[in-house]
């Protein structure tokens, strides 16, 4: 393994790391291996390029000299990482079968259990909870050799999409760090971007992973609803939660998703094949009053239409759609406040006061009242089924408007008027970065499928991805 690092090209590395070429070609390395995507960095140490260890105290050293900016970690746990690190590179060593997350380190949303460690929901309620059991979602992780650094900030019980919420305080944007990293996920967003971890775990209810990638200009992937495994999960919603990935690249994700679930949507993308997309059908919005399309400023309006003239240039056929998208969010404050009710009897200063009153909000949902909007659900997938029979794709912006300033994040929910429809309907969703505004804040393109169509998706963002050029860009920080 070396143990040195010496003047080469990054991008040397980039190959295909399911195969082992047949003649290895040594790649060393110049300036901050943080700065590596994940496939890159997984190619290496497969070729014993980079070590683990070498990877994993580049991780914990720029946490240290970064993370004061950014707020993006509520735990850390060093010794726990370079342990399983030493680990990993006992196993490349050896020899033999090759997960492509071994010795890759990555970090874990404090709302998805980790044994023995510290998992709170960014909030002073679960303040000391130590779970017994790992998430399963951990589990697989673990299993696959991956090196958890620890755990991430995030809104408040996942309960907002701006991170600014947190008894651990705000999370901050690494591209400036006075606007929110998005929420819930905003600690794992930040961290990726400012590559203080390869990739990370998030969770997405009404888009709290794609929410957060846009406005940190990387990529969260909400998989099809139970494609992911959610137990072992705090929850907001057991209807409408969902676990992703989230990385720099489409490739990360790519490979990231295959780790974390065993079901056959996560190999109908082929991370080491260029992508096609010419002859799709991608559907966009009507502009007909639709409260994603309405609420579009013009400097996303303009990133979103150059992003469409680049699918359009890819082959991509645009039609106008229309994407229904009904009022079902009394279902989550119903959920969220059957489970939230006896800790708020106990407990009740211990929650933020605007988290309280969001779960409070919930009381107000009654039995009969949550049953007939339950009863609304099929009908709204059948609904949107119906959409996908005549295109492959739907493609909106991830927000309608760019991040807004921290002292100005007062609505919790303020920025998920275009992902929401995809959450309630339980179909695929991924963000891509596509493009920066005059104030270099990132803009997100969100591209979505019907049901169990994750490899179709994926194709479609790694077709733009690479055409649109947006993927090597870093925040400032």
């Amino acid at each position: 393994m070396l143990s040195t690092i010496a003047a080469a090209s990054a991008g040397a590395i980039v190959g295909s790391i399911g195969c082992t070429p047949s003649k290895r070609t040594e790649v060393s390395f110049a300036g901050d291996l943080t700065q590596l995507d994940l496939a890159e960095a997984a190619h290496a140490v497969k070729h014993k390029q980079i070590s683990p260890v070498e990877l994993t105290k580049a991780c914990l050293e720029r946490i240290d000299r970064l993370d004061k900016q950014l707020n993006s970690f509520i735990t850390v746990t060093p010794e726990e990482a370079l342990r399983q690190a030493k680990a990993a590179e006992d196993l490349v060593m050896k020899g033999g079968r090759f997960d492509v997350l071994l010795g890759i380190p990555i970090a874990i949303k404090d709302n998805v259990d980790t044994a023995g460690i510290l998992t709170t929901a960014a909030s002073g309620v679960f303040a000391n909870r130590r779970p017994s059991e790992d998430a399963e979602v951990v589990r697989r992780l673990r299993a696959a050799g991956a090196v958890i650094l620890g755990k991430l900030n995030m809104h408040e019980f996942a309960l907002g999409t701006t991170s600014a919420i947190s008894h651990y305080r705000a999370v901050h944007n690494p591209w400036s760090p006075d606007h929110v990293a998005g929420g819930s996920s905003g600690g794992s967003a930040a961290a990726v971007a400012a590559g203080l971890c390869f990739g990370a775990v998030g969770t997405d209810t009404g888009g709290s992973v794609r929410i957060p990638a846009s406005c940190c200009g990387i990529v969260g992937l909400k998989p099809s609803f139970g494609v992911v495994s959610a137990a072992g999960t705090i929850p907001v919603s057991k209807t409408f939660d969902h676990v992703g990935p989230m990385c720099r690249t489409v490739t990360d994700i790519a490979w990231m998703f295959r780790t974390m679930t065993d079901h056959p949507s996560a190999r109908d993308f082929d991370p080491g094949v260029q992508a096609d997309i010419s002859g799709l059908r991608i559907g966009i919005l009507k502009t007909s009053g639709d409260v994603c399309d309405s609420s579009i400023v013009p400097e996303v309006r303009a990133s979103f239409d150059e992003a469409v003239k680049v699918i359009r240039s890819l082959g991509g056929v645009i039609t106008e759609v229309e994407l229904p998208i009904p009022d079902l969010g009394g279902i989550i404050d119903y959920e969220s406040y059957a489970f939230h009710a006896e800790y708020l009897k106990a407990s009740p200063g211990l929650y933020d006061e605007r988290t309280r009153k969001t779960i409070i909000s919930g009381s107000n949902v009654s039995e009969g009242q949550y049953q007939k909007l339950m009863a609304q659900i099929e009908k709204h997938r059948i609904s949107v089924a119906s959409v996908f029979e005549n295109v492959d794709a739907v493609i909106v912006p991830t927000l309608p408007g760019l991040p807004i300033a921290i002292k100005d994040a007062v609505d919790p929910f303020a920025l998920d008027a275009c992902t929401f429809g995809f959450s309630i309907a339980g179909v695929p969703s991924i963000s891509v970065p596509c493009g920066f505004s005059s104030s270099g804040l990132p803009i997100g393109l969100l591209i979505g499928g019907p049901v169990y169509s994750e490899g179709r998706v994926l194709r479609i963002a790694s077709a733009y991805e690479k055409a649109a050029g947006w993927k090597k860009r870093r925040p400032p920080i």
